[in-house]
């Protein structure tokens, strides 16, 4: 019998002048960006324009990235600006060159 092996990821967005920070969980972070470059989801992300990509962790259990998530929305906006920083710190959207093959 073969184990299903599950990704899940934690991710944070922002828009083109960087002033509003989003944090999600997915199961698919290439179609979910393709969903926010692209409006597909109405919601605070369309809204906001947020639609590149700063920061993402992966999780094999979605308990793990839903509770990392909700741990990460009480956080102070500057705790999140360092956490991008550290591994993000010209603010590059890490979903650039990516290419959207969406089944």
């Amino acid at each position: 019998m073969y184990k299903t092996i599950h990704q899940y990821y934690l991710y944070i967005i922002t828009n083109k002048k960087n002033r509003t920070l989003y944090t999600g969980v997915t199961n698919d972070l290439e179609r979910r960006m393709f969903e926010h470059k692209n409006k597909l989801v109405e919601g605070f992300s369309s809204q906001y324009n947020l639609n590149k990509l700063m920061y993402f962790e992966t999780y094999q259990y979605v308990n793990d990235a839903i509770k990392r998530e909700k741990n990460m929305k009480k956080w102070k906006r500057q705790w999140k600006i360092n956490l991008i920083e550290e591994e993000n710190a010209n603010w590059v959207d890490l979903s650039r060159d990516w290419t959207y093959l969406i089944d």
